[in-house]
This record gives structure tokens, sequence and C-alpha cells, in this order.
């Protein structure tokens, strides 16, 4: 303790000077918006360098669990060629109007030339397939789990067309939304996120609510704002609902693991199972909305969305 004592009384000087150094300097870059996105954004570049090299050595050790991980998601992917829905199945051929030789006005059927963009159903055109969320992939170098707020990093950036607030999915659901980007690199505020909130619906009836995280488990959020009057069923599934503008309607979250009914409470206490496992979180898409800066310029000029604000 001696010599730690007479240590700090030689060093006296340069450890005060260090110190007043390090306080004008926090002092400078938070009272200045300009300094403070650069140093953001600078620190992030580097961080996301030093990360890119951990991962390209670890991943050499991960390839049997990364290739158990694609293999599990094309066959997702594949069964999503078959939906049950007929109503989002692509069309093998179109209707032709009848040949004007023809009395009997028979409906003639050719098989297009390409896939169609639209499908003539019940006399409606419906979108074969929707371009308002192409998918940007993304692999995560960077992951927290055990803090109240926590954040992930991934290997892409502005010029990929990474931009902030763009939603992030997994092939187990909802992921998160893109907060910082450099060029290269991006980070996420995960769902485990105290101030995340994703609009979201109970698919079997629709009933809206909001998925926020507590704080504790990283396998469980919370549905909130879903009143007491609503019928609940253990395993029920959980998707984003149209309120979102950040990610498309229908994204899978979770299913209700339980749910009670507090006593002082208008409001249903329900526990989600998170279908995205964030332990083990390895590949990510981002989403890209189109019509997101077109829907919350006219919510804001109408009051629905206060300037500044942030959508769930």
């Amino acid at each position: 303790m001696r010599n730690l004592f007479l240590f700090l009384f030689r060093f006296r000087g340069a450890l005060v000077f260090s110190l007043l150094e390090i306080i004008s300097l926090y002092l400078f870059i938070t009272s200045n918006s300009y300094q403070r996105a650069a140093f953001f954004n600078s620190a992030n570049s580097y961080a996301g360098m030093v990360l890119a090299r951990r991962t390209q050595i670890l991943d050499y050790f991960q390839l049997a669990e990364m290739n158990q991980q694609l293999a599990a998601e094309n066959a997702a992917l594949r069964q999503q060629l078959f939906p049950a829905d007929s109503t989002r199945r692509e069309a093998d051929s179109v209707a032709l109007a009848p040949a004007r030789a023809d009395s009997l006005k028979r409906v003639r059927y050719q098989r297009p030339a390409t896939r169609p963009d639209t499908l003539l159903l019940g006399q409606q055109l419906v979108a074969a397939r929707d371009p308002s969320y192409p998918l940007i992939p993304a692999r995560v170098i960077n992951n927290m789990l055990h803090n109240v707020d926590n954040y992930l990093t991934l290997n892409v950036g502005s010029a990929d067309g990474v931009v902030p607030g763009k939603g992030v999915v997994a092939a187990g659901g909802v992921v998160g939304r893109v907060k910082v980007v450099s060029a290269h690199y991006a980070t996420v505020t995960s769902l485990l996120h105290s101030q995340t909130r994703i609009a979201s619906k109970i698919k079997r009836d629709g009933t809206f609510g909001t998925i926020k995280w507590q704080g504790d488990d990283p396998t469980h959020a919370l549905l909130d704002n879903v009143l007491r009057e609503t019928k609940l069923v253990k395993g029920d599934t959980v998707l984003t609902s149209s309120y979102n503008s950040v990610f498309p309607e229908g994204i899978f979250i979770g299913i209700i693991d339980s749910f009670v009914k507090e006593p002082d409470k208008n409001f249903w206490t329900i526990r989600v199972k998170l279908g995205v496992n964030f332990a083990n979180l390895t590949y990510v898409y981002i989403v890209t909305n189109r019509n997101k800066p077109e829907r919350d310029t006219l919510e804001t000029h109408t009051g629905m969305l206060p300037k500044g604000g942030a959508r769930p």
C-alpha cells in the first residue's frame, strides 16, 4: 500500500493531467452533436474491424454448427414454397378473353412467358410477390445478452444499403432495429433492450398488443396492452401487426407461454417464448420498407406520429 501511495505521489502531475484530458474530451464529445456523431461512427467502424477479425477465427471452429443452422433455415424456406393459403401461390397460367369466333364465349388459359406480378382472384388483382420488403443478408459478429440494454454488431453497413431505423429479422423471427451505421458495419438495438417496443398481434383472433423485454430472461418477452376480456390460449402464435412500418406484417415473434390476471390491472400479464435464440444467433436479414418514409411523413402531418418520434 505504501508503494502505491508513493507511485501516485510521484506521478501525480501526469495522472491529474490525464484525468483532466479525459474529462475534457468527454465534455467536448457529449456537448456537440457533430463531434458526438463522428466519434460514435469512428468507434463503431474500428470496433467492427476488430470484431470481424475475431469472428473469422471463431468461424473456423464453428463450421459444423453453422451448417446445421443453414440447413434448418433452408428447410423452412423450402416449406414456404408450398403454403396452405392458396391466395399466396403463384399462377402457372393466366386467363385470356374468349375468342371472337367462339360462340360459346369460353375462357382460354395460356402459360405465361414469365411469372406474373399479380393474380386475378375473386375479380381482384392481388400481388403475387411483395417487393416492399427486400432483404439484406448479414452476419452477426458481436452479440450482447446479459445487460438491460443489449446490442448486436453486423458485418454490413451504408455501403450495402443499410441505414438506421431498418428492421432486422432471422429465420426464427424478429431480432431488432438498426441503430448506428458506418461504411461496413451496423449496430442493432436488440429485441432484448429496455426501450424496444414491437407492435404485434395474436394470430388466432388478431388481438393487438405490444412486445417488450423485461430485462431478465433472454428467451422470453412480455406481451402488453391485451385487455382482460380477451380469451387466451397457451401456445397461441404472436406475430408482427399492421401497425408496424419497420417490419412486414405477419413476421413470427414467439408463442404464448403463460398468462395471469393481475388483481389491480385491466390487462393480462402474458409471457411470450421468443422464436429467436439470441444465444446462438449467427445470420440475420435487414428488412427494407420502401414505403416507410411516405407513411411516416403522412402520419406526422396528421398528428398520428409525433415529429422525431419512434414508431414501434
